[in-house]
């Protein structure tokens, strides 16, 4: 699944014939799940995220949040929503909540 999230790459041309086929002949034990699954998955790991960072976060007093940005080799941008918080050691931790790729003409603004 994250070769797909991370290539672009729809879901729905999992269901694409030679595209098994091309695998198939790379590998034939690989088993390639349907597009409804790769959604169900997605939905279910985005759900426990969730969860994961509200008992996390949320069971502190205060958070701080931040933007933090960078741009690779590239030259593809990245953006990020951070949440700091302590927790009960006194020790700071932060949480990804959120991250997206820069569109070009933003960074053409700024003469990146």
């Amino acid at each position: 699944m994250l070769e797909y999230v991370s290539a672009h790459i729809s879901w729905i041309a999992i269901s694409n014939l030679k595209l098994h086929w091309s695998y198939n002949a790379l590998t034939s034990e690989l088993v390639l799940p349907s597009a409804s699954t790769l959604s169900n998955l997605c939905q279910r790991e985005y759900a426990l995220t969730v969860d994961a960072i509200k008992k996390q976060v949320l069971s502190r007093n205060k958070v701080s949040l931040g933007l933090d940005g960078w741009t690779s080799t590239n030259k593809l941008a990245i953006t990020s929503v951070i949440a700091y918080h302590m927790d009960s050691n006194w020790a700071l931790r932060e949480v990804q909540l959120a991250f997206d790729e820069v569109d070009n003409l933003f960074l053409s603004y700024f003469g990146c």
